[in-house]
């Protein structure tokens, strides 16, 4: 079998660029291109160790040696937590990149009968990895970034009633949550129906205003609400009939805890 040394090389700097640049954008350090340059030049110079006759063991260390040489070039080296973040940033990107690569390999590579692998014939080429590889690193961040914003705004809440039943949720906090009770002028929390025992509570109907449409929310005056340690009585709790979108929520905490939150 024929190996193109200058082509290997070149894909092999080629990903090293891309993972390096995907690590700074994701942890927002602003590298130059020039030092991402430099880091990628010395880690698609692994390529020339391909023909090295060693054992898996010291191949392994030689990896993450060269990786290590790579991030302190490209982001420098400021304390401990500074570089194990990038070094685990990179190393965990290169492991999704490679992951989907393989993947996306056997999937067009083999056809397969329960767990029984057989070879088409077809292999990945240099091609596809240039054109999927910057594809598949945008995606994971995006989802990255999505993840990161929204899973930064969740609490954990919870909510004492009068009858001394308490309750552990899961609280967005969420910037359009703005209702307010315009009588006693208390902030409304938003709950998903059905996340506490309605049976034998008091509640009143506060009136709100939406897009066109004037309504009714069903509201109790809940004992306290803690959230991070802090307690706070002058919040109302509002039934909400609507699912929350976000995954793992039941409350939709108020605009008016942001401040006191951050």
């Amino acid at each position: 079998m024929k190996v193109y040394i200058d082509l290997v090389l070149i894909l092999n700097l080629y990903l090293d660029f891309l993972l390096l640049m995907t690590t700074s954008i994701v942890l927002k350090r602003s590298a130059p291109l020039k030092k991402i340059g430099l880091g990628a030049i010395v880690g698609s110079l692994s390529t020339l160790f391909l023909f090295w006759n060693t054992n898996n063991i010291l191949l392994f260390f030689f990896k993450i040696g060269l990786a290590c040489l790579m991030n302190i070039l490209t982001f420098g080296f400021k304390d401990i937590k500074y570089f194990v973040n990038n070094f685990g940033y990179f190393y965990m990107i290169s492991v999704i990149l490679g992951g989907f690569l393989y993947y996306l390999n056997l999937e067009f590579s083999y056809s397969h009968i329960g767990l029984i692998f057989i070879n088409k014939g077809l292999n990945i080429n240099a091609i596809f990895l240039i054109i999927f590889s910057p594809v598949i690193l945008y995606i994971y961040y995006r989802q990255a970034k999505k993840m990161k914003s929204n899973y930064n705004l969740i609490y954990e809440v919870t909510i004492i009633l009068k009858e001394k039943k308490k309750y552990t949720l899961h609280g967005f906090l969420d910037t359009g949550n703005k209702l307010v009770d315009p009588i006693t002028n208390k902030p409304i929390i938003l709950l998903q129906k059905g996340v506490i025992n309605e049976e034998n509570i008091k509640y009143y109907y506060v009136p709100f205003n939406s897009l066109n449409n004037h309504n009714l929310i069903k509201c109790l005056k809940p004992e306290r609400v803690e959230i991070q340690g802090k307690t706070y009585k002058n919040y109302l709790l509002g039934i909400s009939d609507k699912k929350f979108s976000l995954e793992g929520v039941e409350c939709i905490l108020n605009n008016k805890l942001m401040e006191e939150l951050s």
